[in-house]
């Protein structure tokens, strides 16, 4: 094998063992409130951990309410300090069921997306 194919097979080895390669989208971990939870008052926000940090820029969530309604709200932030973490500041709530949807690009460029609901009781 020529001196240039083993350098090419050994970056491939390396790059198929980096933890980049190991991690190939962000994923929630937990949400607070919890997916598919209950609370018994309005939260102030709602907080998505990811197994991975996520770009802010391409990255989002919004709210819904029980019947499918947009809720307006202001964007989602990154946590400070933590780049695994969503925050999605929240307006006064009522009670009832709310769905959270999101999607993100995690720092390796892939997307993923989702939803969950969770309940408010007086």
């Amino acid at each position: 094998m020529s001196m240039k194919r083993r350098v090419l097979a050994l970056a491939a080895m390396l790059a198929a063992g980096s933890p980049v390669a190991v991690r190939a989208h962000a994923f929630l971990d937990h949400a607070v409130p919890p997916v598919g939870g209950t609370v018994g008052a309005a939260p102030k926000e709602v907080r998505l951990y990811f197994n991975e940090a996520v770009e802010p820029l391409f990255s989002g969530v919004e709210l819904a309410g029980g019947a499918g309604q947009a809720i307006a709200t202001t964007p989602a932030a990154i946590a400070p300090g933590d780049r695994t973490q969503l925050i999605l500041p929240l307006p006064p709530l009522q009670p009832g069921k709310y769905r959270v949807r999101w999607h993100v690009v995690s720092v390796d460029t892939h997307r993923t997306e989702g939803d969950f609901t969770f309940e408010i009781r007086p």
